[in-house]
Parts: structure tokens; sequence; C-alpha cells
């Protein structure tokens, strides 16, 4: 509950922080609307779409209503996917609008002692150091090696938890061992002709529990005809600090990142993850108020693209990809759709892969309700708009669905356990596929 005290202080620092002229752009046409997943499962609520939010922000700023818990709801079930962007004829920046709201209540606002427990070794002890993101990872991998799953499963104790969790756990990737997370490549030729110097940002999540997929990514910058270089002391992009109101926390990593890749050299400082890309992207606006940082930030985000339009740029999807017969459609990242605005890239890509056919889904920009730990904290709406996402792609009959990021690709597999289908359809990272079907191919080539 927000005390009277903490409702004066967040209604202060919305008159003094809130950019008026960004909640004035909004011109109340409802584009935005069918794009808005939370307005569409909400059964329609105004307050829970984005023109409705903005409404919100813009009123109390204006001291016609009180930064209550309704606001707060309004905002915490927003899933930040930023699908109203795109669509807006204003152009209206409304993630900026949204996470400087977050940031305003969380940081005013006096959270129970559990919650400022979590919050503290989550965002001030945990993602900042990659060395222990390695070591609670590599409980996981114990956990799941030592028979400890197997045992867990066959006595069912998963089902003491709610149903989205138990079934989360089935999708978690197998954790690599622990000297392979430790033991990082700081440089990789280019195979063949050097086409590009790039720079990898490998990141948290995706160099521990999707390590796989990062080796994927580089061997097909190899490929593709590109040197890189990964910075040891890169850190988390800060994109949960940035969505979860610890702004100051977001801007520290940034700065840490923008050190670590500004004097490498590279052509291209490269993402396979859309949701870091989406934050990392953003830089300039993050630190846009910082004197001694707001051009090294500009430098850096001109840099800055996904694999997939380095791959098209070099015409990777011309070389040899091959895979047996099937039908792949594809999921939209929704912050490399709709901040990075990289949407054709991963289709030609995949269209470049002979013996698979590429089944466009219908609504495959709406966003699947994963949301970084939206599917955590927010179960029910994202179950709500994963069951709708899944009928989606049922209906495409793909027997493989593709994503580029790792948050989107454990809720396609978790949408894959709730349909009861794992033995018919597979979901696998960008990454993963297109290497898959050039070492395929080069197997075939072979034979």
């Amino acid at each position: 509950m927000t005390t009277v005290k903490e409702k004066n202080i967040i209604q202060t620092e919305f008159k003094e922080r809130m950019d008026e002229d960004e909640l004035l752009n909004c011109m109340r046409c409802g584009f935005c609307l069918p794009s808005c997943p939370t307005y569409i499962e909400s059964g329609f609520q105004e307050s829970h779409s984005p023109r409705g939010r903005i409404a919100l922000m813009k009123a109390v700023v204006d001291g016609l209503i009180e930064p209550d818990e309704d606001v707060e709801r309004s905002l915490e079930l927003c899933l930040g996917c930023r699908a109203c962007e795109p669509v807006c004829p204003s152009g209206v920046k409304y993630g900026h609008l949204l996470e400087e709201a977050r940031d305003i209540i969380n940081q005013n606002k006096k959270h129970s002692l559990p919650v400022r427990t979590v919050r503290k070794i989550v965002f001030e002890q945990l993602f900042p150091y990659q060395n222990r993101m390695r070591t609670l990872t590599g409980f996981l991998g114990i956990y799941q090696r030592s028979g400890l799953q197997t045992i867990v499963r066959k006595t069912r104790m998963l089902n003491l938890l709610p149903e989205n969790l138990a079934a989360m756990e089935k999708v978690i990737p197998k954790v690599p061992a622990m000297n392979k997370m430790k033991n990082r490549p700081a440089y990789l030729d280019a195979h063949g002709t050097k086409k590009k110097r790039v720079a990898f940002f490998s990141g948290c999540l995706m160099d521990t529990l999707f390590l796989d997929t990062n080796n994927a990514t580089t061997k097909l910058l190899q490929l593709a005809g590109c040197e890189i270089v990964i910075p040891q002391n890169q850190a988390c992009c800060g994109a949960l600090h940035g969505h979860s109101g610890e702004k100051e926390g977001a801007k520290a990593l940034a700065k840490r990142n923008i050190q670590a890749f500004e004097a490498l050299n590279a052509d291209y400082i490269i993402t396979n993850a859309g949701g870091c890309g989406g934050f990392l992207i953003e830089y300039d606006h993050l630190l846009k108020n910082d004197a001694a940082w707001k051009d090294r930030a500009k430098a850096f985000v001109e840099k800055l693209k996904d694999v997939s339009s380095v791959l098209v740029e070099l015409e990777f999807h011309k070389q040899p990809l091959r895979l047996p017969q099937q039908v792949i459609t594809y999921q939209d990242s929704c912050h490399l759709r709709n901040v990075m605005r990289t949407l054709l890239e991963p289709r030609l890509l995949l269209k470049g892969i002979e013996g698979a056919v590429f089944r466009e889904m219908k609504d495959a920009d709406r966003c699947c309700g994963s949301a970084g730990i939206y599917n955590i904290v927010e179960s029910e709406m994202s179950m709500q708009i994963l069951d709708h996402k899944m009928d989606q792609v049922k209906a495409t009959h793909a027997t493989t669905i593709v994503t580029a990021n790792p948050s989107c690709l454990l809720q396609m597999k978790l949408g894959i356990e709730r349909e009861s289908i794992a033995d018919s359809m597979r979901a696998v990272h960008l990454a993963d596929l297109l290497l898959e079907a050039a070492e395929y191919a080069q197997s075939t080539e072979k034979q």
C-alpha cells in the first residue's frame, strides 16, 4: 500500500521528470489499440491500453488523479512489448514514458521486506556480476545432472508449483559444464576471406544458460567472413533493470558496456538476443542527460546490429543452407522488431534454407507473453496471451517455431508443453537453426 507521503513524492517527480511533450504527442487516435495484447486480453479495458496508460500518466502529471494502486497496476500489467510504437502516427515513444514512470514509482515507494530483499539480490548482487551468474547457473546444472531432477519429476514434486512454473522446469535448457562457461574466447578469426571485424555482445544469460546459441552465433559470423572480438569486461545489458524501475543500475551497466566496446575498432557490435538489442540500442536515450557519456553512447548505438542483419548484409542466406523437409514459422521478438526495427532479415535467412517451407504466422508480431520475467510475475495474463499465440502457431502446421530471443524461446517451448505437442513440434533460436542448416548442407554435399 502506497502511503500519502509516497504518493505526494511520486506525483512531484512525475511533474518534474515525465516528458510532457511526449505525453501530449499522443492524439488519442486509437491506432495502438489493436496492437496491444493486454488491451485485447483484458476485454478491451482502456486502462490497459497504451493510450489509456498515457492518459493516466498525464493525469498524474496534471494533478487530476493520485498515483494510486490502480495507476501502478495498469503500468505493471504492460508487457513493454512496444508494438504500439510502429503503428503510432505521431511517433510517441511509449516505451520511454513507461520506463520513466516505473522508475519514479519504484524508487519512491517502500516495498515489503521480501520484495526489497529480492530486488537487492537480483539487481545489485547478481546480474551485474557475470561470475555470480555462472555460479547460479552452475547450481542449476548440478540439479540437472546429479539425478535430483529425475527424482523431483518422478515423485511429482513439481505438482506443488503453479502450473506454468512446473512446465517451465521442463523447458529450461541443459546447463553447460562450468569449465565451458568460464573458458570463453576473446578472439575468433574469420573463416576464409575476412569481410568485417565485429565485436560480439555475449550477454549474461546468453553466455551461461544459452551458451550453445552464443557459440552457434559466433560460428555463423565466422562462416560469413567475420573476425570477432569478445570483450571480457562487458556486462549485462541492463534491460531487466531498465524495465523494472532500476534506471540508475541500468545506466551503470550501460557505461561499463560502452567502455568495454568503444576501443575495439569494430565495424559492428553484434547481439543475438532481441531483448538485449532493444535495450542496447537505446543507450543514447538512457544517457542523454549525461554530458560525459551521451556522445559515447551515440557512437555505441550507431554500431549495434542484430546478427541477422549482418548475415543478410554478407549474403549468408545465399550460401548452401539445407535441412530435412519441414515447415518453419517465425515468432518475432518484440524488441527486435519494434525497437531495432529488424523484421525482414530473419525471414530472408529462413527462406534461404532448402528443404524447409517457410509459412508466415498470423500475428507473428504480437507478443508471446514472455516479456522477460513477465510470465512469472504476471502468469495469468501471460498464459492468456500464450494460448492465443499457440492457436496461431498450430494454424501454420509448422514443425519448427523459430524466434530470436531467449525468453521468447522459452515461452514458445512452454506453449508446446502446454499443448502437449512436443512430439511433433520444436522451438529453436534462429542462430541454432541456421548453423544446423549450414552443417547439414555441408554433410550432404560430402555424401
